[in-house]
């Protein structure tokens, strides 16, 4: 190992996302004025000295433990691609959300631009082992600085502060009961366990996205509408977060009815302040989340219920609520949380799959990892136990213009832990260059596209009091 390589194992946290084929995190900037291949490359070339997460790749030890090393990395893929139509970037980042990424041999991220003459999109594409929501704004960020001003000195951040007992705050405690169940759980495990690999992995990925189709809609507002919305949620006292969540929640219960209606709820949170070593802007995974069942009142309004959300949801954002799974995680037997997408989702490979008969009968064993999906009713990919998961990054203060080129807007598509078709609607929130950007992920297994434009519409018409949307 030379001196300047940087090492070190996985963190609970980061193994709950280990070789999963759907946790993707994506980052879509829309720039107006041309940029190229070549300065591209130049300007990825200078945010992988910034972030030591561009650097890395994963290596298992003898344990079958997964390191981050950035010994031996190759370089990361880039695609230019002519841009034709305004929405042919989503239908661009459904295709490349498919294709495996090659953990062993170089960092789990692919760069993509839709380049036009006057108007491209800048699309990153990241594996929540090395990111969240957050770190691929501050990337997209770094990236046009670098596009704007090619001679621009890269400003090296330190090494990312891992997510572990260590660093989360000191006061965080589990119950001893709960650390003594975890003691069996491990035992239990560690006695027959089962480990999974690279090939694994792509077997897994090429059975899930053939059982599953990711859609995504969009909701762009303009300036004008963005500071409108702040601006109302202001006077109703709550927050452009609560509002959200409480728009699409309720819209789930009008449009699917109560039979198909599921009331719980999640909300992402920033931890990178929260750390006993503020994570800064450096790439890594320091999200939380706050879990609520909400219904909402029928017979008051839609503002009325959303400061009642608003009540709710302020009390559940703290540390103990936060860490309360990351500090559970990092007692486990670290292979436990390598399994459980493969344990989910390991019916879904077919018999003439080469090698595949590990994953079917994993699948299948009756063990703690499926007393844990099943105590936590996670434990089939079909089976929804969450109505709305948003993650809301707020207003970015990111400069609009990079030299020649102009930022428009961004929109991030949030990825998450476990299946989509858990969840029936994903949504993703970033306001940048005074835009408010929505990207909302679904299966039509939970809601079809026909269905889906009336969510869509009755969510934004309780946002901007205008129900003719």
């Amino acid at each position: 190992m030379t001196p300047n390589t940087y090492k070190r194992q996985a963190t609970p946290v980061e193994r709950l996302f280990t070789r999963s084929p759907f946790s993707l995190v994506t980052m879509v900037a829309r720039i107006k004025g041309k940029t190229t291949e070549g300065a591209l490359t130049a300007a990825v070339a200078k945010v992988q000295q910034r972030h030591t997460n561009l650097r890395v790749r994963l290596e298992d030890d003898d344990r079958h433990n997964p390191w981050l090393t950035t010994e031996g990395t190759g370089s990361i893929p880039i695609e230019v691609i002519p841009r034709v139509s305004a929405e042919q970037w989503i239908g661009v980042i459904r295709k490349a959300g498919k294709v495996p990424f090659d953990f062993e041999q170089r960092p789990p991220i692919r760069f993509l631009l839709l380049q036009s003459d006057d108007v491209s999109e800048l699309i990153v594409m990241c594996h929540h082992i090395l990111c969240d929501g957050m770190s691929l704004a501050y990337l997209v960020r770094d990236l046009l600085e670098h596009l704007g001003d090619p001679s621009r000195e890269v400003a090296v951040l330190p090494h990312p502060t891992p997510v572990n007992p260590d660093t989360m705050p000191s006061d965080l405690s589990l119950n001893p009961l709960v650390r003594y169940a975890i003691r069996r759980i491990n035992r239990k495990w560690e006695a027959d366990p089962v480990y999974f690999d690279q090939h694994d992995y792509e077997l897994l990925t090429e059975a899930y996205w053939h059982r599953y189709d990711h859609q995504l809609a969009t909701i762009e507002l303009s300036p004008a509408e963005t500071i409108d919305l702040v601006e109302r949620c202001r006077r109703e006292q709550v927050t452009v977060n609560t509002a959200l969540t409480a728009a699409f929640t309720v819209a789930q219960s009008i449009v699917l009815g109560e039979k198909r209606y599921e009331p719980k709820l999640g909300v992402a949170a920033d931890l990178r302040d929260r750390l006993l070593k503020p994570a800064g802007e450096a790439m890594g995974f320091y999200a939380g989340v706050a879990t609520h069942s909400y219904q909402h009142d029928p017979g008051a309004g839609f503002w009325d219920n959303t400061r009642k959300l608003h009540t709710k949801l302020q009390g559940g954002f703290t540390d103990e609520i936060l860490f309360k799974e990351p500090l559970t995680w990092s007692l486990l037997s670290p292979t436990i949380l390598d399994a459980m997408n493969f344990k989910k989702l390991g019916s879904l490979v077919p018999e003439d799959a080469p090698e595949s008969d590990k994953l079917r009968d994993f699948s299948r064993r009756n063990d703690v990892v499926q007393r844990i999906l099943e105590r936590d009713k996670m434990e089939s990919p079909d089976r929804v136990f969450m109505g709305t998961a948003i993650t809301n990054l707020a207003r970015l203060d990111f400069p609009t213009t990079y030299g020649p080129l102009e930022l428009e807007r961004m929109i991030m598509k949030p990825g998450g832990a476990f299946p989509l078709a858990n969840v029936n609607l994903v949504v993703g929130a970033v306001t940048a260059a005074g835009r408010l950007s929505l990207a909302i992920e679904y299966v039509e297994n939970n809601i079809d596209n026909r269905t889906m434009p009336a969510i869509r519409k009755t969510a934004l018409g309780f946002l901007l009091d205008d129900h003719r949307r």
